[in-house]
């Protein structure tokens, strides 16, 4: 995905940290532990000590942030002037409260409405059509979805509350031990960054944040390498021109992008733990499952993976010219997943098998960021 940053001053580009969205993400975390494995110990504990009436309210609201991440968790994003989180939880919740009714209502029922989100128009707090549509995917996906679509729609002011006093039992229950935990990390992180910036400038910063974030020569355009195929602009008159940058203890492997129309986009990073690799790039992925799809270069892959070969050996051991050798290694070799060394007059290709056992988790690692 795209975001346009053309004309956007260095100013705008903001890293800052946000208790609210880190809650979002550690609520995430408890949902789906098996996303992050590096916090098992710390969401089966969490999980154990929750009182059993604040598990069934989490249980009730939990698509806001298992299925998709709900922009109510960066609710500065969607007001004009405001270009940073709130410094507590209670003021981003406070944040949370001034957003008006329609982009509560739309940032509540993303997990219904993916058109509407990206696209932009009325929310379904206004438009009947909408409204229908949202109550009907929100079928698709159970009756509490269905019973909180219905109530938000029919009374947005009771359900904020209830998503406010939720968030605030969290915080008791949880979350402030947690952030006095992990705050002082992601301040100094969106420190070091916000330093990095101004030293460095974009591009080394971008890497820094993530090897998935790339900004054009011209500074232009900021590219995302994430399966999703969207747009979103930084310089809009309207939103308020800004870009924000979140970093997050919780968030690996997934790096989130806020792009509704009408908001300041915001990226959500993770700060990556000690010993996790690099995310693997979304076409590379797709090089190496293509050309091992090919029944041929899969056989080829038995035996390079056995030892060496030369082309002259692998034409011979399978039984096809050296020519059709010569595209399949090649195609192989475009997709890094096979080495070639010279020996002598003789040209020897071998597997590279610690590629092709990064692909499962590079897998899992790019449809989940």
């Amino acid at each position: 995905m795209n975001i346009e940053i053309a004309g956007l001053p260095p100013e705008r580009i903001v890293f800052d940290v946000s208790p609210l969205a880190e809650l979002g993400v550690a609520l995430h975390a408890l949902d789906e532990a098996g996303h992050h494995p590096g916090l098992h110990g710390w969401a089966t504990a969490t999980a154990a000590a929750l009182k059993p009436d604040l598990a069934d309210r989490m249980h009730e609201a939990d698509f806001l942030w298992r299925t998709t991440f709900s922009d109510v968790f960066l609710p500065f994003a969607g007001l004009a002037g405001v270009d940073r989180p709130g410094a507590t939880l209670a003021e981003d919740l406070d944040l949370l409260d001034r957003l008006d009714d329609e982009r509560f209502v739309s940032a509540a029922l993303e997990f219904t409405c993916a058109a509407a989100y990206a696209n932009g128009g009325p929310s379904p707090l206004s438009d009947p059509v909408r409204r229908d549509r949202a109550l009907d995917l929100a079928a698709t996906r159970g009756p509490r979805q269905v019973d909180f679509t219905r109530r938000l729609l029919d009374d947005p002011p009771a359900v904020r509350a209830w998503v406010r006093r939720l968030c605030e039992d969290c915080d008791e229950a949880f979350f402030a031990d947690t952030w006095r935990r992990v705050s002082p990390q992601l301040t100094a992180d969106a420190r070091h960054k916000t330093e990095l910036l101004r030293r460095k400038g974009l591009t080394e910063t971008l890497h820094a944040v993530s090897p998935a974030l790339t900004v054009d020569e011209a500074h232009t355009v900021l590219s995302v390498d994430k399966l999703s195929q969207a747009r979103a602009t930084a310089v809009d008159p309207a939103a308020g021109a800004g870009l924000t940058l979140v970093p997050s203890a919780f968030g690996w492997p997934h790096l989130m992008v806020l792009h509704a129309p009408g908001w300041r986009p915001v990226i959500h990073y993770p700060v990556a733990s000690p010993g996790v690799p690099e995310p693997g790039q979304v076409e590379l992925l797709q090089l190496r499952m293509e050309a091992l799809a090919h029944p041929m270069r899969m056989r080829l892959c038995r035996h390079l993976a056995r030892a060496a070969y030369t082309t002259s050996e692998l034409a011979e051991t399978c039984g096809i010219t050296a020519p059709e050798v010569s595209r399949h290694v090649s195609v192989l070799k475009k997709a890094s997943l096979v080495t070639t060394r010279r020996r002598g007059r003789y040209v020897l290709h071998q597997l590279d098998v610690t590629a092709v056992a990064r692909i499962g988790s590079d897998f899992l690692e790019t449809v989940l960021r």
